[in-house]
């Protein structure tokens, strides 16, 4: 199986090296047969190119059986036109990976930011391809416009065939976990497209009679995370409302550098960490590359249940648990918990426990 590895932006190429450091060590120990190509994208790619994201990488990607994605600063790229494109939405609409996985959960060993006693296990289901995103909901042009220099417009696309697939993505990872899905939106007041999301996860329900199916309004679910994250498993929302409660859960649930990611859609996916790029520690071996590292056990995952390959589910499982083996030790943390490793020593350790 070939991965292509895109390094990114700031920390990227720390964290990619880290998750790729682990992945050969699964690899070893479960004989997965991973090679690796490598490719410039952000501001690496700019620098020798003109553009963050090549037309030939984008549609090479489709020529491999993972991508592991590096962090990009794509709030610092110049304008589209002048070669700053933002890589991730690229990825998420021309390769239509449609289903942006986050999960959150609490760890015994390590604190959080949630109410004591509180635990969190759950997993947000986001739409990643159409939503208030101006750079994916146009079959030309930008989805925002300014008609005078005093007014600005934006515009939101939802679909029956992005709401019905994401549900169904939803009500299948939840029979896997525990039978329950709640669809989140603002129907009471965007009464037609959020209405047409919430129709189509209706509509999906019915062909999963064991899973539990309730709906909240966005902002009370923000409410509902902080005082009873217990009642949730597994959320799907449209694209914008899901990129905000992915954030807040990861962060109630301990941090963001402890959150793993994947985009997928039906043949391919890409490993991508929660966090931004953090350019401000870019190349001191401050980096947590956790979320990177779990991101990669989760594309280990997909790829598994995609080959139906018990080896690798067991790598990606195996990964899950090494980084909780390395957590649990206070000695063998990053900064940001409290600890002392750096990113390359703490995926060191990481492949140690494999």
């Amino acid at each position: 199986m070939k991965l292509l590895v895109l390094p990114g932006d700031g920390i990227g190429p720390e964290i990619v090296a880290a998750a790729v450091h682990v992945l050969k060590a699964a690899d070893a120990k479960f004989k997965l047969g991973f090679e690796y190509d490598y490719d410039e994208v952000g501001f690496a790619s700019l620098d020798k190119h003109g553009t963050t994201l090549r037309d030939e990488t984008l549609q090479n990607a489709r020529g491999y059986d993972g991508i592991i994605l590096g962090t990009q600063s794509h709030a610092d790229y110049p304008r589209p036109e002048k070669g700053g494109h933002n890589i991730s939405a690229a990825f998420r609409v021309k390769l239509d990976l449609y289903a942006n996985v986050r999960p959150a959960r609490t760890r015994p060993f390590l604190p959080s930011n949630m109410k004591p006693g509180k635990t969190m296990d759950l997993v947000i289901m986001r739409e990643a391809t159409e939503g208030f995103y101006p750079d994916r909901n146009m079959a030309m042009g930008w989805g925002e416009m300014m008609p005078s220099p005093d007014m600005a417009i934006s515009v939101r696309k939802i679909t029956r065939h992005c709401s019905e697939r994401i549900a169904r993505r939803a009500f299948e990872l939840a029979m896997k976990r525990s039978k329950k899905v709640t669809a989140i939106h603002k129907a009471n007041s965007f009464h037609m497209t959020d209405g047409l999301f919430l129709e189509s996860v209706r509509s999906v329900a019915k062909e999963f009679p064991e899973v539990q199916l309730d709906d909240l309004l966005v902002d009370a679910s923000t409410a509902y995370l902080v005082r009873n994250p217990e009642r949730f498993d597994v959320l799907v929302a449209e694209n914008f409302y899901a990129d905000i409660l992915s954030d807040l859960a990861s962060e109630l649930s301990g941090s963001l550098g402890l959150a793993g990611s994947i985009m997928a859609g039906d043949t391919l996916c890409c490993a991508q960490a929660q966090h931004g790029s953090a350019p401000d520690i870019q190349g001191q071996d401050k980096a947590n590359p956790a979320s990177m590292i779990l991101s990669v056990a989760m594309l280990v995952n997909w790829l598994g249940e995609q080959r139906q390959s018990t080896a690798l589910i067991e790598a990606a499982k195996a990964i899950d648990a090494a980084v909780d083996a390395t957590l649990e030790n206070p000695s063998y943390r990053t900064a940001d918990l409290g600890g002392t490793l750096g990113c390359k020593a703490f995926s060191e350790r990481v492949a140690a426990a494999l």
